[in-house]
């Protein structure tokens, strides 16, 4: 490991919990910054291209932007001494195809929060932050659940299904030590 002051990355199906870990994580650093992919997706103001839909070459280009902001903002904050935390769902072959080139020499801590599918399902009913009918997450949700679980070779994964917030965290720091 290098120096540098590592960032975290957080991925996870919608519902998985990511951006409640992320902010967790970040309150328990005296300079945090949580990065969530999805609010730099939604500054695009005109054209936005939603991948709720088909995955079309313009939903990959605003995702491919987005992280690569992401990744850089997360450069930045690091070397001045912040904790940071990227909030995305994502999965290994995107994170090199898209995040290391703009880390630096930043070591990316990658964490993928693995609830069962029957808990993220019920955490998106039940969300209440949404422009939108959550319901229409359900067959997006099924779908990335089973593919982010399907490559975890260098993730640190965690089922937080039974787990507070506090738990997860306490459990990711400890297996970061």
């Amino acid at each position: 490991m290098t120096g540098q002051q590592p960032i975290w990355l957080i991925s996870g199906a919608p519902g998985a919990g990511k951006t409640t870990v992320s902010r967790a994580i970040c309150a328990r650093s005296p300079r945090g910054l949580h990065v969530p992919v999805d609010d730099l997706r939604e500054l695009v103001v005109s054209g936005q291209a939603s991948p709720l839909g088909e995955i079309t070459d313009e939903v990959r280009l605003q995702f491919r932007l987005a992280r690569r902001v992401a990744a850089t903002m997360a450069s930045l904050y690091a070397e001045s001494g912040f904790t940071v935390v990227i909030d995305d769902v994502i999965d290994e072959s995107t994170v090199g195809n898209h995040l290391h080139a703009y880390l630096g020499e930043h070591p990316l801590r990658k964490v993928l929060l693995a609830p069962t599918l029957e808990v993220a399902l019920h955490r998106n009913a039940g969300r209440t932050t949404k422009s939108f009918d959550t319901s229409i997450l359900v067959p997006t949700t099924s779908r990335l659940h089973a593919d982010l679980l399907g490559s975890t070779r260098g993730w640190f994964v965690i089922d937080s299904s039974r787990l507070s917030v506090d738990e997860t965290v306490d459990a990711i720091l400890a297996a970061h030590g």
